[in-house]
């Protein structure tokens, strides 16, 4: 099928070269005159598109819903619909790298601890990766369920449980100490160092069980972000390089990163919410 431009630039070179009026040769093009004479009212989308390009090349594994969450909080005012037109032919689509696993009703769940305000229930893991030359390094994440902050992400070759207080001492500092933390078996979290930071500091240590990764799932969440948008989009050639950009990440992540399950606003703003709507 001839699209309307081409059929628009026909009738023109019809008129000009055979010298006949336009109605005619909209006629021998079975072509609408009023189609020809229409003017795009089209938007330029240049700058939207410049700066949909800009966030999609600084944030590699942000999909088409962040970046127009981005864009509005840029100023720009876009429709999500116009976001992912753009973002589709620019051809900025993302490529799953794994399968959803499917849910079966039979499966059996124990209730996660519920979070009712910030710092009432945090979750902590491990995350390894490796070095360019191939030597390993761990990452405990910590996130804090109700804000979805991470109050801090330790690296280091090794980490024991002893590190793993230290850690937490450092985080209490800044963002304060939580009721519950979400711990899996591991030996780190299972030793006499844990256990007994926990009981002079008054902090609960709730358990998933063995193998069930989904009683601790807000932490595998954070966890799958942290490596797909940091660990798998860098290339450490030492630790002080991944501890520099693995925390300037978890700035990021607390400080600008928009989040959908907390209205699309960073951590730090729904944070600084809630306690403004807890002083009210």
């Amino acid at each position: 099928m001839v699209g309307a431009q081409a059929k628009r630039e026909a009738a023109q070179t019809i008129e000009s070269e055979y010298r006949i009026s336009e109605r005619r040769a909209c006629q021998l093009l079975d072509f609408p005159r009023s189609t020809k004479r229409y003017l795009s009212t089209k938007d330029d989308d240049s700058e939207i598109r410049e700066r949909i390009c800009y966030w999609a090349d600084k944030r590699k594994r942000f999909g088409s819903p962040r970046i127009h969450q981005m864009l509005l909080r840029d100023g720009f005012i876009v429709n999500h619909k116009r976001t992912e037109r753009i973002y589709s032919e620019e051809g900025l689509s993302l490529r799953s790298k794994s399968k959803k696993r499917r849910k079966y009703k039979s499966e059996v769940r124990v209730p996660l601890k519920e979070a009712i305000e910030v710092n009432d229930v945090w979750a902590m893991d491990f995350v390894s990766d490796q070095f360019s030359y191939g030597g390993r390094f761990r990452s405990l994440t910590v996130v804090d369920i109700f804000s979805k902050l991470s109050p801090a992400i330790e690296v280091d070759r090794s980490l024991t449980g002893l590190r793993v207080t230290h850690a937490l001492d450092r985080a209490i500092e800044e963002y304060g100490k939580p009721r519950v933390i979400c711990v899996d078996n591991g030996p780190e979290f299972i030793c006499l160092a844990l256990d007994k930071w926990a009981s002079n500091h008054g902090v609960e240590l709730s358990f998933s069980r063995p193998g069930k990764p989904t009683d601790n799932a807000f932490i595998e969440s954070l966890n799958g972000k942290f490596r797909d948008e940091c660990l798998n989009m860098n290339w450490f050639l030492s630790l002080d390089m991944a501890k520099e950009i693995i925390e300037e990440w978890r700035r990021e992540y607390n400080e600008e990163r928009p989040h959908s399950s907390i209205e699309y606003l960073t951590p730090a703003e729904f944070v600084a919410k809630s306690k403004v709507m807890k002083c009210a």
